[in-house]
């Protein structure tokens, strides 16, 4: 291999980052819309789906009841919890008479237990507007009145908030970047998701949505995406394609999330969606579908090999086109996390230690992939159809 041989093919790893960065730059913000105060507005319904949530749940309530948009009911089902999650509930609805919790009946055949959980809350909930917030999240006071706004300034039948992620241990830190950089580069920003005219470019965010009533329960609500493993990306495609609009802003001050606390949440979590929920997102139909597996392992070995063969390289395994190859994808790659740790406001020390979350990001992959439609989530098991 030449050194310009090497030079050119290492231009994949320089311009995907590059090009990424471009396509976020006309992302559109909740800021960009007034906190109106909504006095005469619509009933807005807060649906909470919770299952063991213990060390969540009240962070999470409390915040939604300190809105400061006026006409609000929250309704958090509590979904068979074993750890305390109904005590709590019930503590802080005695506070406020805004909090009604709900025990859906047990959970259907091929029902997934977050979209039987929302479907409950839903057929219980009064307002025109259903809010499904998930119970790990943290809302400002803000968030809803914005988003009211929002949906109204968008004409949108479902809105969706990507917010700020939290990440508290050393492998939230090295492996969720991983999986957050994957969907920023195969997604970009929330207008290039907007104006995308094909349902695999369409995506949601589970922890954060917003319906108008009358289309949700058109489409049959949660019921339409009951066996689906990630429900929000299902329900993203099926608004586009039944030809409802469906919205994506981001609320990086108005909307956090703690989606895992540990390496074991962090690998189950994303062993169940990667592989199931991931082979709806790909293009060119049954053939994109067949070349997901190769597809998934990708990114993690674009991360893996090429310090891999820089340190070969260095031992005089390989000639210098190698050398080249490597020395230069390597250093690419550690300007791209040193920007993605940036971005998520973490020490740009953990940039170094990209090549180690690729590795679990490979772990996590493969383990997807032998699960394959098989999934396990909250002590339950499911077949994705």
């Amino acid at each position: 291999m030449t050194v310009l041989l090497a030079a050119l093919l290492a231009l994949p790893w320089i311009i995907v980052p590059i090009a990424s960065v471009i396509r976020a730059r006309r992302s559109r913000s909740l800021d960009e819309y007034a906190p109106d105060s909504h006095a005469a507005g619509p009933l807005v319904s807060v649906v909470i789906p919770a299952r063991n949530e213990a060390h969540n749940i009240e962070r999470c309530v409390r915040s939604v009841l300190a809105t400061a948009y006026p006409r609000l009911e929250v309704i958090v089902v509590d979904d068979h919890s074993s750890d305390g999650t109904g005590a709590i509930l019930q503590a802080i609805a005695k506070d406020d008479d805004r909090l009604k919790v709900v025990v859906p009946a047990p959970l259907p055949p091929q029902w997934f237990g977050k979209q039987w959980a929302c479907q409950s809350g839903a057929a219980a909930s009064a307002g025109d507007i259903i809010a499904f917030f998930d119970a790990d999240t943290w809302q400002t006071a803000d968030l809803i009145p914005r988003a009211v706004s929002a949906m109204h300034a968008r004409t949108a039948d479902l809105l969706t908030v990507v917010g700020t992620q939290e990440l508290g241990t050393f492998w939230e830190k090295l492996v969720q970047p991983q999986v957050f950089a994957i969907m920023f580069v195969r997604y970009g920003g929330t207008e290039v998701v907007n104006e995308s005219r094909r349902a695999s470019e369409k995506i949601a965010n589970g922890q954060c949505i917003f319906v108008a009533r009358a289309e949700y329960e058109a489409i049959g609500g949660h019921g339409a995406v009951h066996d689906k493993a990630a429900e929000d990306l299902a329900m993203a495609q099926l608004y586009f394609t039944t030809g409802r609009r469906a919205v994506v802003v981001l609320g990086m001050q108005q909307l956090s999330t703690r989606m895992y606390t540990s390496l074991r949440e962090v690998i189950d979590g994303w062993s169940k969606n990667l592989y199931a929920s991931g082979r709806d997102t790909v293009p060119f139909g049954a053939v994109g579908r067949m070349l997901y597996p190769v597809m998934m392992l990708v990114p993690s070995l674009s991360v893996l090999v090429p310090p891999l063969l820089l340190v070969l390289s260095l031992l005089g395994l390989f000639g210098s086109g190698v050398l080249v190859w490597s020395a230069l994808v390597t250093s690419a790659n550690l300007i791209w996390w040193i920007v993605i740790y940036a971005f998520l406001d973490l020490s740009p020390m953990y940039a170094l230690l990209h090549p180690f979350g690729g590795a679990m990001l490979l772990y996590i992959s493969l383990r997807a992939i032998v699960r394959g439609r098989n999934v396990r989530w909250k002590d339950r098991d499911y077949v994705v159809t």
